[in-house]
């Protein structure tokens, strides 16, 4: 941790980073992203110039706070995939698992008497689903970019939509939040193509950014458009029916 100016920053160490970068995260931590060798005068002269830069980011967080709703898993609830949302239809005693059908997201009754398990298998069903979609948008991309196509994993990645890991191996990890396939799918593969440019560039400099614009050149409305729908994503909290 690094204390500048009564603000409190995590710093993450990287060796594959050359320059430092900042993030605010979504539940409002501060990271700041570090090179390995990085000496304490030098991160502590970038967070003072970038002062002006995490003051506006700050009060437009302030001013758009995250409205994650609460579900209830009953008959009628909505729910929504890649965009479009879907009502809650209770099933038959004998079905274990979430299906669509017909327009309806289907749930076994078996399920909606214990909420833990029933939020447990929704959140598995937009892994299982998000997984094969996502695998499915990740050469398009990667041709377009002309960058390698890493291994694709979908699960809770904390406060953030997505991660790339360069691992061990050549392909490396693409890690993309299982909420994330709630948006529309032009949000889904904005998030999709910013990871992949990191398989290339680590940081968020002007050339990380030239090589997203190659794929998606409206990528900063995107991005915008990510942050306002993105507060309002359901994140997996319920409320027990009485």
């Amino acid at each position: 941790m690094i204390v500048v100016g009564g603000r409190e920053f995590r710093v993450a160490v990287s060796g594959r980073r050359r320059r430092l970068g900042l993030t605010v995260e979504r539940d409002g931590s501060l990271v700041l992203r570090a090179p390995q060798g990085c000496d304490a005068e030098r991160a502590e002269t970038f967070l003072r110039e970038g002062e002006t830069w995490l003051a506006d980011k700050l009060r437009r967080r302030e001013d758009h706070p995250p409205a994650h709703p609460v579900r209830e898993f009953r008959d009628g609830e909505t729910f929504a995939y890649l965009g479009r949302a879907y009502r809650l239809q209770i099933g038959g005693e004998e079905q274990t698992t979430v299906r669509l059908v017909a327009g309806r997201m289907v749930i076994g009754k078996g399920l909606v008497r214990d909420p833990v398990a029933a939020r447990r298998a929704l959140i598995g069903w937009y892994r299982g689903r998000g997984q094969r979609w996502a695998q499915g948008r990740l050469q398009p991309w990667a041709a377009r970019m002309e960058v390698r196509e890493p291994d694709i994993v979908v699960r809770d990645v904390g406060n953030r939509w997505g991660t790339y890991r360069p691992g061990d191996g050549a392909r490396g990890t693409m890690a993309l939040h299982w909420a994330l396939f709630q948006l529309p799918a032009h949000l889904v593969d904005y998030v999709i193509a910013h990871e992949l440019a990191h398989t290339r560039i680590s940081g968020h400099g002007a050339d990380y950014w030239s090589l997203l614009r190659q794929a998606i050149p409206e990528c900063e409305e995107r991005k915008t458009e990510l942050d306002d729908l993105g507060r309002r994503l359901w994140l997996g909290d319920f409320r027990e029916r009485a």
